[in-house]
């Protein structure tokens, strides 16, 4: 933790939690409950004023929304991790993919949900520190439309997230592009 996290802790001895997620009333809901909980919270709503924030005061606690409009949420994991290695960071997304679950966590996240996820869940992630063997594991293997949207959202990981890069290596129309990722993942 940053001399500037320790700071604030002994100031407030309640942990530090940055929630930056597009979706204000999903901020509002999940500030409150993890007030509850004893969380000190501060939510941005993009990746820009997440920074700002963590800038003033690093957080030891982060849970942040993988896609918002501008910059992804991987982007603010690594400044996370740029500013305090030893923040812990949950990533929740309602886009789930292969791709960007393994970059996340290889960007320094320390688990990731897909939405909804609740505050329970949260709190429990950010305390978690091995993998669960008791996980199932798939016994079909994934559809058509599943593995076209991993792959997609692969290709969108390695051109760091520039549509019209993708859209070029996929050799797929841009504007067809966009309507693929407007659309939720496919269901399993």
């Amino acid at each position: 933790m940053t001399e500037a996290a320790h700071s604030y802790q002994a100031q407030t001895d309640q942990p530090n939690l940055l929630i930056v997620d597009d979706d204000t009333v999903f901020c509002e809901v999940l500030a409150e409950a993890m007030t509850t909980r004893g969380y000190t919270v501060r939510t941005a709503h993009n990746v820009d004023d997440g920074i700002e924030l963590a800038k003033q005061e690093p957080p030891e606690f982060a849970v942040v929304d993988l896609k918002m409009p501008g910059k992804s949420g991987l982007e603010m994991v690594s400044e996370l991790k740029k500013l305090d290695e030893h923040t812990r960071i949950v990533v929740l997304t309602g886009y789930a993919s292969i791709a960007t679950a393994v970059e996340a966590i290889k960007l320094g996240a320390i688990h990731y949900l897909a939405k909804p996820a609740d505050a329970d869940d949260i709190a429990t992630a950010f305390y978690r520190e091995q993998g669960d063997k008791e996980t199932p594991i798939r016994t079909k293997p994934l559809s058509v439309g599943q593995v076209e949207w991993e792959h997609i959202h692969k290709v969108l990981t390695e051109c760091d997230g520039n549509i019209s890069e993708t859209a070029r290596r996929l050799n797929m129309h841009r504007r067809t592009l966009q309507r693929k990722l407007a659309k939720y993942p496919v269901k399993s």
